[in-house]
């Protein structure tokens, strides 16, 4: 049986603070995906699990209690779990530079992995606190922002009694994720003490890994994800999404396109007997020497018809975005506002 790891990265937004937004407001954005047509974030996300009776992993970044306090995480955490969905560790370190106490001192980065050890099991140690203080039981996985992971990541997890980390993204490898392992094994392996449990994928061409999240993989792909794991014998399939992630980029509307691949993914888990749900509390830890689970490979005319549907969800939902972005950007050129025109027209 393959574990389908449906999971969901939840996190107030740095930029949004960074543009004056207390709170209130970013809660309502980040984690409740609320928008004009209604909600869509971590509510309608459990909602939809439900409706499938499946279980989902909330990643939850407890770092915003250092700027905002630790009320928004309670606000966060209590829901996830009244719910019976489980509740793991996220941690987004760019909040360091916002806080009132940094507990890495004068270091800041973008990323876990931009810290030494020392640092890096201080600051993990601090999240897991605030986390469990929130009212989630005790942390057992762990995935860092931005997938933003080291070695040393892993030999903090390991020093702090973690058993799973889920920050090895083939998408990120040249992004901030340096985790010493092969990018074309998508199975569990151990790995420094800890178990890794990398996000699932497809080859869409032959250099190119395709993580299984919402927003960048069709629900072709994402079936046939599913299918090759579960047909190699794989013990996990991790696919991962954001509490925002249903909302156009701009948060003002939903995007439709996600919010079907999520209810297909969910379909697909719920109607096939050789996968099940759940989470980190449950899972089988591999054996000492696991088969290599290697990635689904690519398909041409797949990746034509993703790249199709892309191109036609972010004319559907991305146009106001693209216009206001080039209104700031481009506004006093001619070209700008020929193409601001141009998004205008078909908008």
């Amino acid at each position: 049986m393959t574990r389908a790891i449906i999971s969901f990265d939840t996190e107030l937004s740095a930029g949004l603070y960074q543009r004056g937004a207390d709170a209130r407001a970013n809660f309502e954005s980040s984690i409740l995906g609320r928008c004009r047509d209604g909600d869509y974030g971590i509510h309608f996300q459990m909602d939809m699990l439900e409706r499938f009776d499946l279980t989902g992993v909330f990643f939850v970044d407890p770092m915003p209690a250092l700027v905002y306090g630790p009320a928004v995480v309670d606000m966060i955490v209590q829901p996830i779990v009244a719910r019976g969905h489980e509740v793991q560790l996220h941690i987004h370190t760019e909040w360091l530079a916002f806080a009132r106490f940094n507990p890495a001192g004068r270091l800041t980065g973008r990323n876990i992995g931009d810290f030494p050890l020392p640092k890096q099991k201080k600051l993990i140690a601090l999240a897991r606190d605030i986390l469990v203080g929130a009212g989630a039981p005790a942390p057992t996985a762990f995935r860092a922002g931005n997938f933003g992971a080291n070695d040393d990541t892993l030999r903090a997890l390991a020093a702090l009694g973690f058993r799973f980390d889920s920050s090895f993204n083939g998408a990120y490898r040249s992004h901030g994720c340096t985790i010493s392992l092969d990018p074309g094994d998508v199975g569990m392996r151990h790995h420094l003490g800890v178990c890794e449990v990398p996000v699932g994928g497809v080859m869409d061409r032959a250099d190119r890994f395709r993580p299984a999240q919402l927003c960048a993989m069709s629900e072709e792909e994402m079936r046939d994800a599913l299918d090759h794991s579960a047909a190699s014998g794989a013990i996990q399939f991790s696919a991962f999404s954001h509490s925002f992630e249903l909302l156009s980029r701009d948060r003002e509307v939903p995007n439709h396109l996600a919010i079907a691949r999520m209810e297909a993914l969910c379909r697909t888990v719920a109607d096939d007997a050789r996968i099940d749900s759940g989470g980190f509390a449950t899972l089988p830890a591999p054996p000492a020497h696991p088969i290599r689970i290697a990635v689904a490979a690519p398909r041409p005319l797949r990746t034509v018809r993703r790249t199709i549907e892309q191109g036609v969800g972010h004319l559907a939902h991305e146009v106001r975005y693209v216009r206001n972005l080039i209104a700031v950007t481009v506004h006093s050129s001619r070209w700008g506002k020929i193409a601001s025109g141009v998004l205008l027209a078909i908008a």
